[in-house]
């Protein structure tokens, strides 16, 4: 009877064990799927420090809250640039534009829409699968910035709006053949990421965004659209993005949603505002790796070979700026077409080009 007892009680005990294991198990896969559902945002901050220098231990940084001419804030902010990136944002499936069902009306006259009148002219030859490489936060690490400029194109340079002599800047890439985006900082959903003053939140009133956005537009001259620098807690308010795409239809400008977040309101705000819109299928650095930027380059080649036309995302990192450097002139002479993001633009809204009096 003993035995038997003791038999019991070490079969209650095993079950007990085994129950108990199951329990942390469940707990830890529901942490793990939660974390991947509802993890922190991904978002980039712009690194102007050298690749070798320690990256210091991020600490939360309250973001600024600076006028127009607080310059002193912008240098601020300049100098908070070497902390360490947050997680970088992963690299999405192409998520196509859905085809509009109307067509755009904008409420600028066609022969004074801005992304046609200052795109960069091209004609690529027909058939060609055709790639839109841009380039995001240049303008604050001026050595990577001017080595971005050096680079072969036409390139898509987007600016981010606190940049120093961003008019000197803006004019090289210009002269070196580039297309100008202006890069406007959105509220990201991590607190400790700092896209920068005069960011577009959520909490901000149709007033107050206004005012930011013309701050924004008002810094250079010559581009054909924005983007979102972060953005995945402001891109996903429509709210939010319908007062953005009030202030880009009456300049006659496109937006390319950067697609920091999946839930982005970017695509279907345009499209109701008249405003052209694009999505970006590939980010080149995630990891600032040559082989990274290399892998992700395929990626970009095989889009533009099955859908006719790719944009990708990448940023003034050394290894990116290397790759490119040989890639470019290479991925021309195997038959892709390198074209400014307006010739993507205009490809899925010809009409718009055509009663501008273009060809």
């Amino acid at each position: 009877m003993a035995r038997k007892r003791k038999a019991s009680s070490r079969f209650g005990g095993a079950a007990v064990a085994l129950g108990a294991g199951g329990f942390v198990a469940a707990v830890f896969a529901a942490g793990l799927w939660a974390g991947m559902q509802f993890g922190g945002d991904p978002e980039r901050v712009p690194v102007a420090a050298a690749p070798h220098v320690a990256a210091p231990v991020q600490k939360k940084v309250p973001p600024p809250a600076p006028g127009p001419s607080d310059q002193a804030a912008m240098d601020r902010l300049v100098a908070r640039i070497a902390e360490p990136e947050p997680e970088p944002e992963p690299v999405a499936t192409p998520l196509p534009v859905p085809a509009p069902s109307l067509p755009i009306k904008p409420t600028a006259r066609n022969d004074q829409l801005a992304w046609v009148k200052n795109a960069v002219s091209v004609t690529p030859q027909p058939g060609l699968p055709m790639i839109a490489l841009v380039i995001d936060d240049v303008g604050v690490d001026r050595r990577r910035s001017d080595a971005v400029v050096a680079l072969p194109g036409p390139l898509t340079l987007s600016f981010l709006t606190y940049a120093q002599d961003i008019a000197d800047q803006v004019a090289a890439a210009r002269a070196h053949g580039h297309e100008l985006m202006v890069h406007i900082p959105m509220q990201p959903k991590s607190a400790d990421a700092d896209p920068g003053p005069n960011v577009l939140r959520v909490r901000d009133d149709r007033a107050e965004l206004s005012r930011k956005l013309d701050w924004g537009l008002s810094r250079f001259s010559g581009y054909v659209g924005i983007n979102n620098h972060m953005g995945s807690r402001f891109t996903s308010d429509r709210a939010g993005m319908d007062a953005v795409m009030a202030a880009l239809a009456p300049r006659g400008l496109f937006f390319l949603d950067s697609v920091t977040a999946p839930d982005t309101a970017g695509p279907a705000a345009a499209l109701a505002a008249g405003v052209p819109v694009l999505k970006r299928d590939v980010f080149l650095d995630n990891e600032d790796s040559p082989e990274e930027v290399r892998y992700r380059l395929e990626q970009v080649e095989k889009i533009a070979r099955q859908t006719g036309a790719a944009i990708a995302i990448g940023h003034p990192h050394d290894a990116t700026i290397t790759v490119l450097r040989d890639w470019i002139p290479d991925a021309k002479a195997r038959g892709f077409a390198i074209v400014p993001v307006t010739a993507l633009v205009r490809r899925r809204y010809p009409a718009l080009w055509q009663a501008a009096g273009r060809s």
